[in-house]
């Protein structure tokens, strides 16, 4: 699409949670520091938690690649499970094969052995669990029991939840307060802030190989903080449509017209109060030009396959 009319090497604003474009600003470090402080002293249970779009996934791929050789790792991303389906899913993390029907209580001593056999090497295991508001209260019950496997000296298992907000109105019911004092570090993710947008913006303009080529006029930053509420998901969204309508126009430098059509056609960002429904006949006729450029494209490779 536009990546070589404005001199780039790859998409800015891609959805995928790709650490390379880690933004290491404000509360988002202060994550990072306070996930690499707790585990390497050995903390048992760990919470991070913020709204749909503020990048947990994100910090959860950027602390399992920060990770140093001293730590063994285990990832789950989807954790709608049964109790017997996360151990058998910690148990694949942990490189263990095991037999089929092999039953709760073998599996369980088998995670246990390898653990130990872990410590014993000096390695610490981080589990990360990502969407954990997901999980089932019988199963955050069964994570728990699994964090009581410990040595003398330390913690043979250390868990790192990220989730939404509800994970910390599950946390506060009375059924889970066993869990909930098992929590020793928490954080919450915050959207960024003005300055932080801007900074945002440039940073993964200059990861994606931008050498000013792309510039947002100060109109347009700030309707893209006001539009976005410093979400990353919808700044990412926001500013991958107004660089299509620019590139529609053939410009190269976005406006606030630009972002007010990305931002009519944003369903979420309608849903919050959006004010200005005016569809900008111009910009819209870019964006038009450009989805028609890539059905172009596609058709054509598709003819061709």
């Amino acid at each position: 699409m536009y990546l070589e009319h404005f001199g780039l090497s790859e998409f800015p604003f891609s959805l995928t949670p790709d650490t390379g474009f880690f933004f290491p600003y404000g509360h988002y470090q202060d994550a990072l520091n306070t996930l690499l402080v707790a585990l390497k002293s050995g903390e048992g249970f760990i919470k991070v938690t913020g709204e749909v779009g503020t990048g947990k996934t994100l910090l959860c791929r950027k602390l399992l690649n920060t990770l140093g050789e001293g730590f063994h790792t285990a990832y789950i991303p989807n954790p709608a499970l049964t109790p017997s389906a996360l151990n058998l899913a910690l148990a694949d993390e942990l490189g263990l094969v095991l037999a089929r029907n092999i039953g709760q209580h073998r599996t369980l001593k088998e995670i246990s052995k390898c653990l130990i056999e872990l410590s014993a090497a000096e390695k610490k295991v981080v589990l990360c669990i990502d969407e954990a508001q997901a999980m089932p209260a019988e199963t955050l019950e069964a994570l728990r029991l699994l964090t009581n496997l410990e040595t003398e000296k330390r913690k043979l298992l250390q868990v790192v939840l990220f989730g939404q907000p509800e994970l910390d109105q599950y946390l506060a019911r009375p059924s889970a307060r066993q869990l909930r004092q098992r929590i020793t570090f928490s954080h919450q993710l915050q959207p960024i802030d003005y300055d932080g947008v801007s900074a945002y913006v440039s940073h993964r303009l200059l990861v994606a190989g931008s050498a000013g080529t792309v510039q947002f006029q100060p109109k347009a930053m700030n309707d893209l903080y006001r539009a976005s509420r410093g979400i990353p998901r919808l700044i990412n969204i926001l500013s991958h449509k107004a660089l299509m309508a620019c590139y529609g126009q053939g410009m190269k430098c976005v406006t606030g017209q630009h972002i007010k059509a990305a931002a009519d056609d944003t369903e979420d960002v309608n849903s919050h109060g959006w004010g200005n429904k005016k569809k900008l006949g111009v910009v819209m006729i870019g964006i038009s030009l450009t989805v028609l450029i890539v059905a172009a494209v596609w058709l054509g490779v598709g003819g061709n396959a």
